[in-house]
């Protein structure tokens, strides 16, 4: 399968709603590119499940719906207040600040009428539609945002603070394609090894933007870098470079042995979390 088909299947959605201003600030965000991981790390689960990646596109688009949304309201003035996103101004900047909430809003709202096209078991799409609920949710990636905003301006942040934070904020995310995938399957059975992967891949890939955002330009990441600006404590603060990025590595080592535990072909999956560790940008 290549991603172009998956990118259409994004682009088809704006037929489900009426043409306004919310509409397009909507779909601005979300056919923006972006590296599309989550829903790649649904397929590449599916795959070695047997399963056709194309029957995963409506739960990927789900997730992927609320991952943008996460991304818009990240961006505006009363949380990060980033100008740039994906090469590109950020939804408040392009549109406006109501707007950019409305959309916001509206991305999370109807990722879950999406998602309920999945061709599934009632009783899996229920399970599907909850985990979507509870890892995007005030106890899932909203409560890493909370707490990544209490822990602002705060420089005596420890090393387990920084990770419960982004074990929501990030990791949640990060692992709820691994888990509809298994579930998609029919193989409840890897879901809570799963979820054991996902934190895995979620702390790597979080240090990893922490290292990028002070190794990296602006132009070259394709988006502001304001957790220096916002004097935001990250990976780099605590260990510096080269030992977060040597954490990074140990986390997506520990990934790829717990993969081997999985009832299922991880080549692909393998080759992915390879790609992740391995990316700079």
């Amino acid at each position: 399968m290549k991603m172009n088909d998956f990118e259409d299947y994004l682009q088809s959605l704006k037929t489900m709603f009426s043409p306004s201003r919310t509409c397009d600030a909507m779909f601005y965000s979300l056919l923006a590119g972006g590296k599309r991981v989550r829903p790649r790390l649904l397929f590449e689960t599916v795959k070695g499940y047997g399963m056709p990646e194309k029957s995963a596109f409506p739960c990927a688009a789900a997730i992927e719906m609320i991952h943008t949304y996460s991304l818009i309201h990240d961006d505006l003035p009363a949380m990060d207040n980033d100008d740039m996103r994906r090469g590109r101004p950020t939804c408040h900047i392009a549109f406006d600040e109501a707007t950019a909430v409305l959309a916001g809003d509206a991305l999370l709202t109807e990722a879950f009428r999406v998602a309920l096209q999945s061709s599934c078991d009632s009783s899996v799409l229920v399970q599907i539609i909850s985990l979507l609920s509870e890892y995007a949710g005030v106890d899932g990636m909203i409560l890493g945002q909370t707490l990544d905003i209490a822990g602002e301006k705060r420089t005596d942040l420890t090393q387990q603070e920084l990770e419960q934070i982004h074990r929501f904020k990030t990791g949640r995310l990060l692992t709820l394609p691994l888990l509809c995938g298994a579930l998609l399957c029919n193989h409840a059975e890897d879901v809570e090894l799963f979820k054991q992967i996902g934190e895995k891949i979620g702390l790597s890939f979080q240090i990893q933007d922490d290292v990028m955002d002070v190794t990296l330009s602006q132009t070259q990441l394709g988006k502001s870098t304001s957790d220096e600006q916002n004097n935001k404590f990250t990976y780099v603060t605590l260990l510096g470079i080269d030992r977060a990025a040597e954490l990074a590595d140990a986390y997506y080592n520990d990934a790829e042995k717990l993969c081997q535990k999985l009832h299922c072909d991880t080549t692909g999956l393998l080759a992915f979390l390879k790609e992740l560790k391995n990316r700079r940008s």
